[in-house]
């Protein structure tokens, strides 16, 4: 049947069915650091205002196009391993993306693996915070060595013998992927392997035996015979690691190759495959008689290693302030371009509320990151060193606990979008959990939170003493600190309680430094919000009178 002559015949290559409209953009070519206005305040509040400049400049390349693309694509293609080489020789080597390289490069070469041990001065580990938390935003994974290199140099420097020699190839400011041995490099990475199957954070349960090659004691040589469940990351160099020696638990630096320049017999031998961490290599190990050093006493291992722990922990609160930023950063600039039912979406109040609550959660976890950042510069003062004691089992305890569902939320904020898989969210929501997990769960912290208090009653004195520094500074936070040493004062079912104990003492000292050093609209929304009636719910159920404009407007990226 012949068409009407009325139908229209249109080419199907020149029909356009609508036009694109009312829809957001990349977050893109912005400056990560100078957007960032809780950021910038804290870095010159906490000390480090002299690296503003070069922050500034990293700020410009961690928000650029380039940059962030880099995070794509090494998490587009996992890396992969090759237990032995073409011809039948045991190499354990990881391929990855050409962009991890590229990002690790751009880290150590930016001193966020070494910058306050080669370069000591006030404010260096506020400023290196800032950068990891830069960094971070653009892709986490490759972090966890930067910041296990970062971490080993304390443990390291219990052996002075050892560390004069590791310490300057691990500061050096140079990236050396290749898969040779330590003494043909001039920089170096440093990893960690201490979990095994049976015990998980229980290290005390470890079963890999550690057996002398001659004299026994710090700086000599043994011969490490057990597995390790979870080595992360097995590209590095060498590994800080934990064995049982004749005298107890022992720590130990554990290297890739011999100094002979043979193949050390730690065998990768899979790779673990992550739903989030996804560049980041993690692996199982077996050790079959490999060589490593002692590092400290005998039966002290983990003594030794919690310096390194405590710095990996506050690499974790770093790094989930860092994902808290990045997801309220994309909901913020899509909601500033985006309208529906005839108005802009951070024009409309209940998304105002939502968004004015992810800031919030936000300016606390950062708050308090770069508030124990400054500790850390001055922990040779009893008051900070207590500080850091106490305070890296809250922060890491709450910051991380709480980022998976700001990172849902923010998700939400962006609709349907947010859920593709070509937008960054599904990415920071996969990642949102594993600072939470990795380095002591949240049980292991609110307990670490418990044994410090008692073994280091002081702690205590100086974490008062910190709330007392806002006394006065508004009358909700009065209450709630009363009410905290109530807590304290009840020592009945204690360790049933800690979760609750320890967010009242987390929300108690981000609000304190809010108090003190924020302006007066966020710090009287986070008072209003955390510290009355029920406590907070769900993100979105602010009181009301929140200036939530003020606080969109604030933390709004300058894209």
């Amino acid at each position: 049947m012949n068409a009407p002559e009325s139908v229209l015949r249109v080419d199907p290559l020149d029909a356009e069915t609508h036009s694109v409209t009312n829809v957001s953009r990349e977050l893109q070519d912005f400056n990560a650091f100078s957007s960032d206005a809780a950021l910038c305040e804290a870095v010159s509040r906490e000390g480090a205002g002299w690296a503003v400049g070069s922050l500034t400049d990293f700020g410009a390349m961690t928000g650029s196009a380039a940059h962030l693309e880099l995070g794509v694509q090494a998490n587009r293609q996992p890396p992969e391993l090759d237990t032995h080489d073409r011809f039948g020789h045991r190499i354990d080597a990881v391929r990855f993306h050409p962009a991890y390289h590229a990002l690790m490069r751009s880290s150590i070469e930016h001193g966020l693996h070494a910058s306050p041990w080669s370069d000591p001065r006030p404010g260096a580990h506020v400023a290196r915070a800032a950068r990891v938390y830069l960094q971070s935003q653009a892709e986490a994974g490759h972090i966890c060595p930067i910041t296990m290199t970062f971490a080993a140099v304390p443990a390291l420097r219990a052996t002075p013998g050892l560390a004069a020699w590791w310490e300057p190839r691990i500061t050096a400011s140079h990236y050396d992927p290749r898969n040779v041995p330590a003494h043909e490099k001039s920089g170096l990475t440093i990893g960690m392997a201490m979990t095994e199957k049976q015990g998980g954070s229980d290290v005390r349960a470890n079963t890999t035996q550690a057996h002398p090659t001659g004299v026994r004691g710090p700086g000599e040589a043994y011969e490490l015979v057990g597995h390790k469940f979870f080595v992360s990351a097995p590209m590095c160099d060498a590994f800080l690691t934990l064995a049982q020696t004749p005298a107890g638990l022992g720590c130990f630096l554990m290297p890739r190759w011999r100094p002979d320049g043979s193949k050390n017999a730690m065998q990768v031998i899979r790779l673990k495959r992550k739903m989030g961490n996804v560049s980041n290599a993690s692996s199982e190990t077996e050790l079959r008689g490999a060589l490593a050093w002692l590092v400290g006493d005998e039966g002290r291992g983990v003594r030794t290693i919690i310096d390194m722990v405590a710095m990996t922990r506050f690499d974790c609160m770093v790094g989930s302030t860092a994902g808290q930023r990045a997801a309220v950063a994309q909901a913020l600039h899509h909601c500033s371009i985006r309208s529906a039912f005839g108005r802009v979406l951070n024009q409309q109040p209940l998304m105002q509320n939502v968004l004015a609550d992810l800031v919030l959660e936000h300016e606390g976890s950062l708050a308090l990151t770069m508030r124990l950042a400054r500790a850390l510069d001055h922990r040779d003062t009893p008051h900070e060193d207590r500080l850091v004691r106490l305070l890296t089992a809250v922060g890491k305890y709450w910051i991380c606990k709480r980022t998976p569902q700001h990172a849902y939320e923010a998700m939400e904020c962006i609709g349907g979008s947010g859920v593709m898989e070509d937008s960054p969210m599904p990415r920071l929501f996969r990642e949102s959990p594993v600072n939470a997990i990795w380095e002591g769960s949240g049980n292991v912290q609110c307990l670490d939170v418990l044994r410090a208090m008692q073994k280091t009653p002081d702690v205590v004195d100086a974490f008062f003493a910190e709330l007392g520094a806002a006394r006065s500074g508004d009358a909700r936070l009065d209450r709630w600190v009363s009410d905290l040493k109530a807590s304290f004062a009840d020592t009945a079912d204690v360790e049933y309680r800690a979760r609750h104990l320890v967010d009242q003492m987390a929300l108690a000292i981000q609000a304190a430094v809010l108090v003190q050093h924020a302006p007066a609209a966020v710090a009287d929304a986070f008072c209003a919000a955390r510290l009355t009636g029920m406590g907070h719910r769900q993100y979105g159920s602010l009181p009301r009178g929140v200036d939530c404009a003020a606080l969109i407007a604030r933390a709004t990226p300058r894209a």
